[in-house]
């Protein structure tokens, strides 16, 4: 057994960590859960209380979280070179804050039919949907990368929100955005790891 092991369901956030391991091209073990069972035994739960993909264990210890398992995997892989260098840390740090954080929000709150009342939105870390869209659409009108002209961990996940929002029309088809998308779907790793996943669905869906 790999010393790096990723819990996953291919239909599900788990594409982005897919995507991710085969960024940094360390060696690794996929456990595949589905949701009415395997994903909420005892096991599991002992990985991720939440029941939730998806997680990894590396050398024994757990990470959860799609922005925290990218972050981890760009720090303790170094040689993938997919961390930031020190004058790309505070973009680095911020985007992939902002993803996780406002913009998940935004598109949760927001396709849930919850948009709240003006008082309300103070209390939003987001303000509203959107000033968080047009905010990032516009830090990456400015670059190709997250960081500027190199791609980094902070792609993976930001990219992974960017991508789907555009495809699912939880994001508008703005411009940046669609730029953006269509330069990250040319990596090698990504389109490895969407083939996998498609692979692993094709199953799930032939098998019932």
């Amino acid at each position: 057994m790999a010393d790096l092991i990723f819990y996953h369901n291919p239909m599900s956030r788990g594409q982005i960590i897919r995507w991710m391991l085969e960024e940094i091209g360390a060696p690794y073990d996929t456990e595949l859960l589905d949701y009415a069972s395997s994903m909420k035994s005892e096991e599991y739960r002992a990985i991720n209380p939440m029941m939730k993909v998806p997680a990894i264990a590396h050398n024994g210890r757990v990470v959860t979280e799609a922005a925290a398992i990218c972050a981890y995997l760009a720090d303790v892989f170094p040689e993938a070179g997919l961390g930031p260098r020190d004058e790309e840390k505070a973009d680095y740090y911020r985007w992939l804050f902002f993803a996780a954080g406002p913009i998940e929000h935004a598109i949760t709150n927001k396709s849930a039919g919850f948009e709240g009342s003006e008082q309300q939105r103070r209390m939003f870390g987001y303000g509203h949907y959107d000033l968080a869209v047009s905010t990032l659409a516009d830090h990456l009108a400015t670059r190709d990368y997250v960081c500027g002209s190199r791609f980094t961990a902070a792609d993976v996940y930001v990219g992974s929100a960017v991508m789907w929002g555009v495809q699912f029309g939880t994001l508008p088809k703005l411009d940046p955005f669609v730029a953006y998308a269509e330069r990250l779907s040319q990596r090698e790793a990504y389109r490895r790891g969407k083939e996998e996943d498609n692979r692993l669905i094709s199953e799930m869906q032939a098998a019932g």
